[in-house]
């Protein structure tokens, strides 16, 4: 049986020689999509895709999709501001989607709110992972910047990160398929 396409979420943040030797690793496990963080540059980022790609073709595996983590839906203005990036959350995500998009990188994870931003600026074959999904009446938790699964996909999501509100569930199945039909529901 085929085993289903991995994410492997590792958020890789180094200098370029260490993250390029870690994404290689990476792809190696035959993972479909890998991601680094942005915020470690134009360089670590082109290394990273490099060495990924050409770590995957050297065991005849897939080529995986890297991608970059833009801002943390975690983080809102304030706490930007703290660690020293200007801008709101979205004039961020959308520069450092710019720079992973020069650097070569196949897409970006972003939260709700950049979606549209992104996409119109990075065009339609970027890669757009996007957490901070809750549906309607559930608890934000430690989330700052959601949307709901249906309006995330309407916007241009390419893949919905769908964490608590499935695992802390009760029924974790019976979430999982409510969720289904509301993004089909659109």
């Amino acid at each position: 049986a085929a085993l289903a396409p991995v994410f492997l979420d590792l958020k890789l943040h180094d200098i370029p020689n260490t993250v390029g030797g870690a994404a290689a690793a990476a792809a190696r496990t035959g993972a479909a999509i890998l991601n680094v963080h942005a915020g470690g540059g134009r360089e670590m980022m082109r290394v990273a895709g490099e060495r990924a790609r050409q770590a995957a073709a050297s065991a005849s595996l897939p080529r995986p999709r890297v991608i970059a983590v833009t801002v943390l839906t975690s983080l809102d203005a304030a706490a930007l501001a703290e660690v020293g990036l200007e801008g709101s959350p979205r004039e961020a995500a959308l520069r450092l989607a710019l720079l992973a998009r020069a650097a070569g990188l196949d897409g970006v994870v972003c939260s709700p709110g950049e979606i549209e931003t992104i996409r119109e600026a990075c065009g339609p074959e970027f890669f757009l992972v996007v957490p901070g999904i809750r549906p309607a009446g559930s608890a934000a938790g430690d989330q700052k910047r959601i949307a709901t699964p249906g309006s995330a996909a309407r916007a241009g999501a390419d893949l919905l990160v769908i964490g608590r509100p499935i695992t802390d569930a009760s029924d974790p199945a019976a979430a999982a398929r409510a969720i289904a039909l509301e993004i089909e529901a659109g």
